[in-house]
C-alpha cells in the first residue's frame, strides 16, 4: 500500500491523558444526548416520537413561505418542512398524538389544494406512525445498539484476548456516543435513518480497531522483550497509512454524499463524516490505551 508518511515515529500512548480529557466529553455529552432521547427529550422523528410524514411532488417551483402560509391558514401548526428545490419534492413532516394522525394527513392535503389552488402536486408517499409504535422503535433502536456491542465484545474476546475486547468495546461505545451527543447538541433529528448510520459507524470502528490490534498482537509476538507501550506505538505507526489511506477513501465518499446526494441522506451522510473522524481517532486513542493500561507496562510473551 502506498505509504503517505515515511517512517512515522509518533508517540501515541503518549498523549493519551489529552486524549481521555477529549473523549470523557465527548461521552458524557452522548449520554446527555441517550438520556434525553430515553426521555423523549431531543428532537425525535416521527419514526420515534410519532406523526405524520407526507412527500409531495409538485409541477412547478415552489416557495416553503408559501407552503407554510397555506397550512397555517388550514389550521396546521409546529410543521417540519423540507424542500428539494431541483426535484420540485416536499416532504411535510408533524408529531401528533394518535388520534390526530388520520386527521392531519387530509388536513394537510386538503390545505394545500384549497388554499393554494394554482399549485398542482401529486402524494408520492404517506407515512403515519401513532406515539406508541414511536416509542417502541425508540427503545428497540437503544437495543441494537446495546446489542450490537454485546455482539462486538464476544466476537473480540474469542478473536483476540479480554483486553483487547475490552478496548474495542470502549471505542465502539464512544464512537456511538460522540456522534448522538454531537447530532443532540446541533439538534438535529433522531430517527431510523441515524439508527442505521450508528450501525454502520459501529462497523467501521470495529474494522479499523481489529486492524490495530492484529499488529499490536503481531508485534507482541516478535518483540517479547520490549516493553508493551513502545510495541503498541510501533504497531500504530506501522499501520498509520493504511489507516489514513482507508479513512479518507470513506470521508470522501460519505462526503460526496452530503454534498450531492440530497436533502433525504443529508443526515445519514453527516453522522457517517463524524463517524469516520471520531472512528479513526478511537482506534489509535481509545482503543489502543485501553489494551496498555489493561495490559500493564510489563513485558509480555504473546497476545
Amino acid at each position: 500500500m502506498i505509504e503517505l508518511i515515511k517512517n512515522p515515529d509518533v508517540d501515541f500512548m503518549g498523549k493519551r491523558y489529552v486524549a481521555f480529557a477529549l473523549s470523557a466529553a465527548l461521552i458524557l455529552l452522548g449520554v446527555i444526548g441517550i438520556v434525553q432521547i430515553s426521555r423523549g427529550k431531543a428532537n425525535l422523528g416521527i419514526d420515534f416520537a410519532g406523526g405524520v410524514a407526507i412527500q409531495l411532488r409538485f409541477d412547478e417551483p415552489f416557495k416553503l413561505a408559501d407552503i407554510r402560509e397555506a397550512l397555517h391558514k388550514a389550521g396546521l401548526r409546529d410543521l417540519e418542512l423540507q424542500d428539494i428545490p431541483q426535484e420540485r419534492r416536499l416532504i411535510v413532516k408533524i408529531k401528533k398524538k394518535e388520534e390526530e394522525i388520520s386527521r392531519i394527513t387530509e388536513g394537510i392535503i386538503e390545505g394545500l389544494r384549497t388554499n393554494m389552488p394554482d399549485k398542482r402536486f401529486s402524494v408520492e408517499s404517506t407515512t403515519e406512525i401513532g406515539p406508541k409504535v414511536g416509542k417502541r422503535l425508540r427503545d428497540d433502536a437503544l437495543w441494537a445498539i446495546a446489542m450490537a456491542t454485546i455482539g462486538i465484545l464476544i466476537y473480540i474476546a474469542l478473536r483476540f484476548k479480554f483486553r483487547f475486547s475490552l478496548g474495542a468495546t470502549i471505542a465502539t461505545f464512544h464512537d456511538v456516543l460522540a456522534i448522538v451527543g454531537i447530532f443532540y447538541i446541533l439538534n438535529k433529528e433522531f430517527n431510523l435513518v441515524l439508527l442505521s448510520a450508528l450501525l454502520t459507524i459501529a462497523g467501521y470502528s470495529l474494522t479499523d480497531t481489529v486492524v490495530v490490534f492484529d499488529r499490536i498482537r503481531e508485534n507482541m509476538r516478535r518483540n517479547i522483550k520490549d516493553p508493551i507501550d513502545k510495541l503498541i506505538n510501533r504497531s500504530i505507526n506501522e499501520v498509520l497509512s493504511r489507516t489514513i489511506i482507508t479513512s479518507l477513501t470513506v470521508l470522501f465518499s460519505a462526503l460526496a454524499l452530503y454534498l450531492f446526494g440530497g436533502e433525504a441522506i443529508h443526515d445519514f451522510s453527516l453522522a457517517i463524516i463524524i463517524g469516520v473522524i471520531v472512528g479513526t481517532y478511537s482506534s489509535i486513542f481509545v482503543a489502543s490505551p485501553v489494551v496498555l493500561i489493561f495490559g500493564g507496562m510489563e513485558k509480555k510473551q504473546g497476545a
